[in-house]
């Protein structure tokens, strides 16, 4: 079962699929009522003119193409989490949750009742062997521009067995000739880079219209102070803002270039601060998942790694410890010139090309009374 989102991408995995002789189904999912938006006509992922894209690509190829309403899990675990954050003052990240809870869960469950063995996407990844054993683990896409395993990380470690990615091993500009060359429907269609669920690209008019409709309280206007308590200018609710940002702060009543260092909902209050302040040596990670086992004594003496904060961003060398049996985890060796991640946002381990695992940020005071000197039974 080929998931197809409309896109070039998974139109060409599946063309090579079919072409290497497997027996091939094609299905995507309708993820949000888009009516009234952009993403009715304008070509989001998984909107109508996706889904209809992806008809397309079926009927060309000659294969079986179902259409499964995923809805409400979509809603419950993707949307509403997204907004719930955001009114947390956290920075979510809906793709990764969509992987971990949408498509490789109900979606798989609906490919083995068809009857498939396993389900494909157009993702740039690989699924390979980690060792000698034969034990699977994900690692990096041919493509680094392309590479999507960041999004990945939190897939269920069960079922890499059961998931091809028949583009680990090319790169977009080989995905366009293949396209033009398998005469696709869509081989010209442009990507799209926005969230689905949000196509105008405003995340805080979303959460506002989202939470009114699920009757919750938003975020009222407060103060954007410095670190030292110093209030530099006001704001219009904590829901417009993210951990790191620098531009957008608004009519500020100083000149310094000042970060975005925390959000407190409750208060209503923005803090910036200067780089230095942005930046941190040490990172707390929560919800942490292994894709493999966890790396041998890494709760007592820690191992190393490299962290991605961002998609685009740079990995760098750190060191991991990790509490309460591998769910949680401290980062140490975060470059100071880095400005700290957002809570809420996805932080990945990678061991060279390969994904070990990874977790959420945090900054809660039950992770800080984790770093490096605290007690055992904070650790415990």
């Amino acid at each position: 079962m080929i998931a197809l989102s409309g896109g070039v991408d998974s139109a060409v995995a599946a063309a090579m699929l079919v072409e290497q002789g497997h027996r091939v189904v094609g299905m995507t999912m309708r993820l949000y009522n888009a009516q009234g938006t952009q993403a009715s006509s304008g070509g989001r992922c998984c909107g109508p003119r996706d889904m209809e894209d992806a008809r397309r690509v079926a009927a060309h190829l000659g294969i079986p193409f179902y259409v499964v309403d995923l809805e409400q899990e979509f809603t419950t675990a993707v949307v509403d989490e997204f907004v719930e954050a955001y009114l947390a003052g956290e920075t979510p990240n809906p793709c990764v949750k969509c992987n971990q809870h949408i498509k490789f869960t109900p979606l798989l469950r609906h490919a083995r009742a068809m009857g498939a063995d396993v389900i494909a996407t157009g993702h740039y990844a690989n699924i390979a062997p980690v060792d000698e054993s034969g034990a699977l683990g994900l690692f990096r896409g041919k493509d680094a521009a392309k590479d999507q395993s960041y999004f990945l990380f939190s897939m269920p470690p069960d079922e890499l067995a059961s998931v091809w990615f028949p583009l680990g091993d090319t790169t977009k500009e080989m995905v366009r000739v293949k396209a033009a060359a398998y005469g696709l429907p869509n081989a010209i269609k442009p990507e799209s880079q926005e969230i689905c669920f949000v196509p105008d690209g405003d995340y805080a008019g979303f959460v506002s219209k989202h939470a009114s409709r699920r009757g919750r309280s938003l975020p009222v206007a407060g103060q954007i102070v410095r670190t030292d308590g110093t209030v530099v200018g006001t704001h219009q609710g904590v829901h417009n803002y993210t951990v790191g940002q620098h531009r957008g702060l608004g009519n500020l009543t100083t000149k310094d270039r000042l970060y975005v260092t925390g959000l407190r909902p409750q208060e209503g209050t923005v803090i910036v601060g200067t780089p230095a302040e942005a930046s941190s040596d040490t990172l707390y990670l929560r919800d942490m998942r292994w894709l493999g086992p966890v790396p041998a004594g890494a709760t007592q003496d820690g191992f190393d790694a490299h962290i991605q904060i961002r998609h685009r961003g740079t990995p760098y060398p750190v060191r991991v410890t990790l509490h309460g049996s591998g769910a949680r985890a401290v980062v140490l060796g975060a470059q100071s010139e880095h400005v700290i991640g957002a809570p809420g946002q996805a932080a990945v381990l990678f061991a060279g090309d390969r994904v070990v695992g990874g977790g959420w940020l945090t900054t809660s005071k039950l992770d800080r009374d984790l770093a490096p000197g605290a007690g055992a039974g904070a650790a415990a």
